[in-house]
Order: structure tokens, then C-alpha cells, then sequence
């Protein structure tokens, strides 16, 4: 079997496989390793009595995120043992990739930018006038006619009309900040300036009948009556120069980059949706992983490549789950955006743009700060080490038994957290031997399913019996209730 069709079984089963150590954890004979940390091994037995004793459910994905962590935890305890301080610039920069290519991306858009056309301040007030863009006050008297009767709405629109015999273009911004409803009145109704499309159509439809300087009749919206003020060019000219400048800036960047991913004839797979599901389900499973995404003439995306933007995105972006969610039809444009920025650092790269050394130096204390933070809070300090473990070997017991107790009490919901942050995560697993075995986790899931029905077993059979008949039992047979004696009736006489 070639290995491009192995790993499209691969993919069809939704099994991971990862080059050949992957094809060989999960074919070969070590049935009883789930995970491998350097020289430590995490076994079926000892996942499945965590997920049978956690209070989550005893699932696929669980058990592979409470590996992972198990793997990251144990080369965070194993470095430190060593006293392996990750002091070479080259392993940190690799992987604080991410953040480096933020800032060559920041540099190179810097440099393009210069190229770009600049708006003409000179055509700023014919454009303003021309309504490019709309800079207006309004005074909104709200309504809802989904609740509110017709005599309701019809007392709003006198109360409107009233108002509106009393406003004119000098005095809009104290009658707005004292009539208006919404949260514009503050500001004496100033909307700021917008494009064509940001408003409502019935309110557009009214700034737009407007000449600069006008006051408007009652426009009714889906928001209720709206008496509206089309500003001055004097009135607007500040505003209206910052935001057209921008929407030239961000129209002349939109431009370049749709044109640079033309020229690189971007290809997303057909198979990339249901690859990147399985990537975002997983990041770790995909490292060395060389399927292509998508292609283009600077190079290829691979699943691997794919992985590390994926695990990259912040936490609170919960980008993994969202992708988990999302539509197949989605995800080729979440692909697109990634090439996108692939585009760009070959771009930065084809520039020659480099980090400065301060730069490269905030990145590196950054990496140190995230990884010292990491031990401190779960007590792996070479000094915490070293007060109680005298020798290496010792020192790596002592730090091995430490993250042992330490996840046994995070699965019962009896320590907090401890993150470790992806950079870390890259730099322990390129430099110790790691890996999570598929075929291991399946077999701690089924086991763990029977520890926890084991358990429940016991524990029923501890509690007292109830009269009460539980669903699918029979009801308890009634007990005789003792016969009544009448005191007025003489005992029965015996044979």
C-alpha cells in the first residue's frame, strides 16, 4: 500500500496517524502505552483509573487532551530535572515562530503600505458631498411594533411630530441631547461617519435625500421616527478625512492582497475541510504530518504547517471548537485566510526583512517568562527540586510523582489549571522523544467506561434498598399488616 493511500484510509477511519512512528504505535505490540514522555510512559491502567476517577466524561477527545497534557507536564519535570534551561536562541526562536512571524508580517505590510496610492485631501469635500460617505446627527424616538398597539405607535409619531416643528439645523444637537432615546443623545445625536450599507435602508434613503446642512421630515425604521441631520463639510471635514483615509488605506490593502494571492494561484483540496477538522481536533497528532491543505507556486500548506497556525491562535479565540462546528463550506475560506498569511511571511522573507536584536530579545524573554511560570506553578522549580531529590535520578522521580498527583487532582477538580503554552510545548517535543499512541487511548476509553460502571456497581449495592421501585423493576410485594382486634368483641374461643 503507498503511503499516499494509507493515509487517505487513515483519514477516512479518523484514525491519526503520524509518519511511521504513528503507523507503528498503532499496528505494533505495546498495546499498553498510551503516551510516551521521554522516559516516562503513561500505560492504558493509569489513563483509564484517571478518566474513570475525573468528573468528565470518559471520551475520545477528553482522554487525548488529558494525554497531551500528561506528555507536556512530564517533559516540563524531565527538562527541569536535567537542569535544562533551553538557553539556545535558535530552539526558542523555532518556536516562537509564531511570534516572530507576527512581527515580520507587521514589518513587511509597513513597507508595502509606503507603495500604496494616498487619498487626495484636495478631493475630500467633493467626495463628502458627493456622498462617498455620510457624516449625520439624528434625534430617534423609539418604538417596537411588534408590542406596541397602533394607539401607542400613534402617540410616538405625535409626540415626533411635535418635536420636529421645534428643531432646525442650529439648534439639532440640544434638542437631540434632550428628545433623543438612544445612546447617540449624549453626543447631541452624532452618528460619526459611515459608508454606504451601514445604515438601515430607510435611514440611509433619508441621509441620503438630505444635502449637507439639512434637517430631515420624520423617517420611520424598524427603530422607531428618526428626525435626521445631514452635517456641514465644516462640521464633518475632521472625521470624515480620518475615516475616508482609512477605508483608502484598507481598500488599497485589500487590493494588493487579493491580487498577490491571484498571482500565487492559491489551491485549497478538496479533502482540506475534513482535514482540518481532524487537525483542529487534534493539533498534536499532526506535526510531521505532509498532507497538503493547499497548494501555491511559493509553496505548499501542509497538515502539519496547518497545525501550528491552529494551535498558534489564542485561547480565548476558542478557534479549535469553532472549527469543530463549523459547516465543510467554511472551512476552504478559513484555509485561504491561513495561506494568506503564508503568502505574506514568503513575502517578508523574499524582502530579507529580519527581527532587530531587542525584538528577537523580547521574544526570547517572553519564551523563559512563559516557561519559569510553568514550573513555578506546578512546584517543578530546580530549587524545589533540589531541596528534597539530592541526585538527577532522584530529582526526576521526585518531579515525575509530582505531576502524577498533580493531574490526579486537577481531573478531580481539585487544583487549578496550569497551561502550557504552545511555544513550550514545540521546544520540549522537538527536543525529547514524545508521542501519544491512538490505539492506546481507544483501549483506555473502553476501560475506563467499565471501571466507572464497576464503580457505580459498587456503590449501588452499599445503599439501602428503596420501597421505592426504580424504572424497569418490579414494585416490593406488600408487607401483612397485623389483623385488628375490636376490644367490644370477645376473643375467638380455641378449638
Amino acid at each position: 500500500m503507498s503511503r499516499h493511500r494509507l493515509r487517505a484510509a487513515a483519514v477516512a477511519a479518523t484514525l491519526v496517524l503520524s509518519a511511521c512512528a504513528g503507523l507503528r504505535d498503532a499496528l505494533t505490540a505495546h498495546v499498553d502505552l498510551v503516551a510516551k514522555a521521554g522516559s516516562q510512559e503513561l500505560s492504558v491502567q493509569r489513563l483509564a483509573e484517571m478518566l474513570a476517577a475525573a468528573q468528565v466524561p470518559a471520551k475520545k477527545e477528553i482522554a487525548v487532551a488529558i494525554s497531551n497534557l500528561w506528555v507536556n507536564y512530564q517533559l516540563l519535570a524531565q527538562s527541569v530535572a536535567k537542569g535544562d534551561t533551553f538557553g539556545e536562541p535558535a530552539a526558542v526562536d523555532e518556536a516562537m515562530w509564531a511570534q516572530i512571524a507576527q512581527l515580520k508580517s507587521k514589518k513587511y505590510y509597513e513597507t508595502v503600505a509606503k507603495t500604496f496610492p494616498a487619498a487626495d485631501p484636495a478631493q475630500f469635500e467633493a467626495k463628502y458631498n458627493a456622498g462617498e460617505m455620510y457624516a449625520a446627527r439624528h434625534i430617534l424616538f423609539m418604538v417596537n411594533p411588534q408590542t406596541m398597539k397602533p394607539a401607542q405607535l400613534d402617540s410616538v409619531r405625535k409626540d415626533a411630530e411635535r418635536v420636529l416643528k421645534m428643531v432646525n439645523a442650529a439648534n439639532f444637537a440640544d434638542m437631540a441631547k434632550k428628545w433623543s432615546k438612544d445612546g447617540s443623545a449624549a453626543q447631541g445625536g452624532d452618528l460619526g461617519v459611515f459608508p454606504k450599507g451601514a445604515m438601515v435602508p430607510e435611514f440611509e434613503k433619508g441621509v441620503a435625500a438630505l444635502k449637507p446642512g439639512e434637517v430631515s421630515g420624520l423617517v420611520q425604521s424598524q427603530f422607531g421616527f428618526h428626525i435626521i441631520k445631514r452635517e456641514t463639510w465644516a462640521d464633518a471635514k475632521e472625521k470624515f478625512s480620518a475615516a475616508y483615509g482609512r477605508t483608502a488605506s484598507q481598500g488599497a490593502e485589500s487590493t494588493f492582497i487579493a491580487n498577490m494571492e491571484k498571482g500565487a494561484n492559491v489551491d485549497v483540496k478538496p479533502t482540506a475541510a475534513k482535514l482540518v477538522k481532524l487537525i483542529a481536533e487534534n493539533p498534536d497528532a499532526y506535526r510531521d504530518d505532509n498532507a497538503v491543505v493547499a497548494s501555491s507556486r511559493g509553496g505548499n500548506m501542509t497538515a502539519s504547517r496547518m497545525a501550528k497556525w491552529i494551535a498558534a491562535f489564542p485561547a480565548q479565540s476558542n478557534i479549535r471548537q469553532q472549527i469543530g462546528q463549523a459547516p465543510d463550506s467554511a472551512l476552504p475560506y478559513f484555509v485561504r485566510n491561513v495561506m494568506r498569511n503564508e503568502l505574506i511571511l514568503h513575502a517578508a522573507d523574499s524582502m530579507k526583512l529580519t527581527l532587530d536584536t531587542a525584538e528577537l530579545g523580547g521574544i526570547r524573554t517572553a519564551f523563559r517568562g512563559s516557561f519559569d511560570n510553568t514550573i513555578a506553578a506546578l512546584h517543578i522549580t530546580a530549587k524545589e527540586l533540589a531541596d528534597s531529590a539530592k541526585t538527577p535520578a532522584e530529582r526526576a522521580r521526585l518531579a515525575a510523582s509530582r505531576i502524577e498527583a498533580y493531574l490526579d487532582k486537577l481531573l478531580k477538580n481539585q487544583a487549578q489549571f496550569v497551561d502550557v503554552s504552545e511555544p513550550v510545548s514545540i521546544a520540549l517535543r522537538k527536543k525529547y522523544d514524545a508521542r501519544v499512541v491512538q490505539a492506546g487511548i481507544e483501549r483506555a476509553v473502553a476501560e475506563s467506561a467499565k471501571l466507572k460502571a464497576k464503580a457505580d456497581s459498587t456503590k449501588a449495592a452499599t445503599l439501602p434498598q428503596s420501597v421505592v421501585p426504580m424504572p424497569g423493576q418490579a414494585a416490593p410485594a406488600p408487607v401483612a399488616e397485623p389483623a385488628k382486634v375490636d376490644p367490644a368483641k370477645p376473643a375467638p374461643k380455641k378449638p
